[in-house]
C-alpha cells in the first residue's frame, strides 16, 4: 500500500458510486506551528465529508518534558479517530493545507497505532480539483482501537545510539541544525552524529512529494544505503513524520524520535553539536 494518493485518484474513489466500505474516511489536519488554529479554515472550505482533527489536542499529548508534541495517550487518540469515523477495515486519507507535515503526523500515528490503509493526499488541499463544502459532517462512530507498535520509535538514548551506528536525519531547517538560530527551543544545535536533511527538500516546486527515484537519490546522498538503520527527528516530531513518509515512498523504513529536539534540548547533560558537520 502506497503512502500517498494523488488528488485525481482520490476524486475517483469519493464519488456517489463508490461503496461505503471502499470510500475512504477523510481527515482534515490543517495546522501551523504557532497558529492560527486550523478549524476556522476548515469551516471556510474542506473536502466533502472530511472531518477536522486537531493536531495539538488529538494527535499529541500535553507539552512537557517529553517534548512539545509527545505521542498522544492511545485512548485519547483512539477516541478522536472513532469520533472521526475511523474503522480498522476502512481506508483513511489525510490532508492539510499543502506542506504535508500535519497530514504526515496523522498518517504516522495511524500506522503506528495499527491501521494498515492510510494515505496522505499528495499536495494537500491545494491539489484538490473538486468542489469544497462548508458544512461539518457528523460521521458514524468508527471502531478503531489503537494497538501501538506498528511503526518503530526512538527515545533520546536510542537516537543518540543510532546516530553512531546508522543514519539519524535532522529534518529541521539547516540554520537550526547548524545552531545559527533557535526560535523555539532553549538550546541551539543538533544531536551529535545527526545529518542535516531539511523536510522542505522532500517536495518539488508544485508542493507535491518528489518521485520515489528522486527521493531515493536524495537519501542516498545523505548516507542512506541498502540495509541502513535510519531514524528521523525534527523540532517536536511533526515535520519528522513527513520525512518518514518520504523515506517510505523511497522504500526505506525509518524510526521516528517523537520527542525530537524539544525533548533532547530540555534534558540537562545531553551533548549538543553545532555547525554544518554531524559532530
Amino acid at each position: 500500500m502506497t503512502a500517498i494518493i494523488p488528488a485525481a485518484d482520490l476524486a475517483a474513489i469519493t464519488t456517489p458510486a463508490t461503496s461505503a466500505t471502499e470510500r475512504p474516511v477523510l481527515l482534515d489536519v490543517r495546522w501551523r506551528l504557532g497558529g492560527p488554529p486550523g478549524h476556522p479554515e476548515y469551516l471556510a472550505g474542506h473536502l466533502p465529508g472530511a472531518v477536522y482533527v486537531d493536531l495539538d489536542r488529538e494527535l499529541a499529548g500535553p507539552a512537557g518534558p517529553a517534548g512539545r508534541h509527545p505521542l498522544p495517550d492511545p485512548e485519547v487518540f483512539g477516541a478522536a479517530m472513532r469520533r472521526a469515523g475511523v474503522s480498522l477495515g476502512r481506508p483513511v486519507v489525510v490532508y492539510d493545507a499543502g506542506d504535508g507535515w500535519a497530514a504526515a503526523r496523522a498518517w504516522w500515528l495511524l500506522r503506528w497505532a495499527g491501521h494498515r490503509d492510510v494515505r496522505v493526499l499528495d499536495g494537500g488541499l491545494a491539489a484538490w480539483p473538486g468542489p469544497l463544502e462548508t458544512t461539518e459532517p457528523t460521521p458514524a462512530e468508527g471502531d478503531f482501537v489503537p494497538e501501538p507498535g506498528g511503526l518503530p520509535v526512538l527515545d533520546a538514548d536510542g537516537a543518540a545510539e543510532l546516530a553512531r551506528r546508522g543514519v539519524l536525519l535532522d529534518a529541521r531547517a539547516g540554520e537550526r541544525y547548524r545552531g545559527e538560530v533557535e526560535p523555539i527551543d532553549p538550546v541551539a544545535g543538533h544531536i551529535p552524529g545527526a545529518v542535516s536533511a531539511p523536510t522542505t527538500e522532500n517536495v518539488g516546486p508544485d508542493g507535491r512529494l518528489r518521485s520515489p527515484a528522486e527521493l531515493g537519490d536524495r537519501f542516498a546522498a545523505l548516507g542512506v544505503t541498502e540495509g541502513s538503520a535510519v531514524g528521523v527527528y525534527c523540532g517536536s516530531g511533526v515535520s519528522a513524520a513527513h520525512q518518514v513518509l518520504a523515506l517510505a515512498v523511497a522504500g526505506v523504513p525509518a524510526a521516528l524520535y517523537p520527542g525530537s529536539w524539544s525533548e533532547w534540548a530540555a534534558q540537562p547533560g545531553r551533548p549538543v553539536a553545532r555547525g554544518p558537520q554531524p559532530g
